[in-house]
């Protein structure tokens, strides 16, 4: 019996105590140095994108508190700094909050600002973009391009020059309104639907009609 136990041992390398002692202290050194590296890519890495994305959030719902009391150029702002806290990679996200900020222009004096982030967006939609934010983005602008040319025609500029900027509008909230028809989203479509007889009454009304009518509201 004891044979056979002896038989079925396996063979083991004769180590000593100083030996199975070096090599514990090389092994803890190792693990030891592998920590700070370990903590150095957490921090550039998923550590850095999750402290990105929080102060990112914080940054829009101090946009969002700022809306909500009409104070849009301090939503401006923090819209900025939401935009620049987020990596370029997150196109989409960005994209809505470029919309959202253009918004709260129209409504703290930065209209022509607002106009030309849209046009800008406009000018970025490939392929792969969001059909829904398509939309939102020719919607938005349809309706810088309105309040637009109704100054525009205040100011006196001849038909040449507003013209084509409200028939872009016209296009522009009747392309948004055949998608959200397609989405079967109606309150959404009969308010683009409104807005775009507003925006061909504008362009055949007269300027003393036009005068005698307050600013609207953006």
């Amino acid at each position: 019996m004891i044979r056979n136990r002896i038989k079925l041992e396996p063979i083991r390398p004769k180590i000593n105590i100083l030996e199975s002692l070096f090599i514990m202290r090389k092994l803890f050194i190792f693990i030891w140095l592998l920590i700070p590296l370990g903590a150095t890519a957490y921090h550039f890495g998923p550590g850095q994108q999750n402290l990105k994305f929080d102060q990112a959030t914080q940054h829009i719902d101090l946009a969002e508190k700022h809306l909500t009391n009409k104070e849009f150029a301090e939503a401006v702002v923090e819209f900025d700094e939401a935009i620049s806290s987020l990596p370029n990679e997150d196109v989409s996200t960005i994209t809505k909050l470029r919309i959202e900020k253009a918004k709260a222009q129209m409504q703290c004096s930065q209209l022509p600002e607002a106009y030309k982030n849209l046009e800008s967006m406009l000018s970025e939609i490939n392929a792969d973009t969001n059909p829904k934010l398509i939309a939102e983005i020719k919607s938005t602008l349809a309706n810088a391009q309105y309040y637009i040319t109704w100054l525009m025609r205040l100011e006196g500029h001849s038909r040449e020059i507003w013209e084509p900027v409200i028939e872009s509008s016209r296009q522009n909230y009747y392309a948004a309104s055949e998608f959200v028809k397609g989405e079967g989203n109606q309150k959404l479509n009969n308010e683009l639907l409104q807005n775009l007889e507003a925006s061909i009454k504008l362009a055949r009304m007269d300027l003393d009609e036009l005068q005698g009518l307050p600013l609207p509201n953006q």
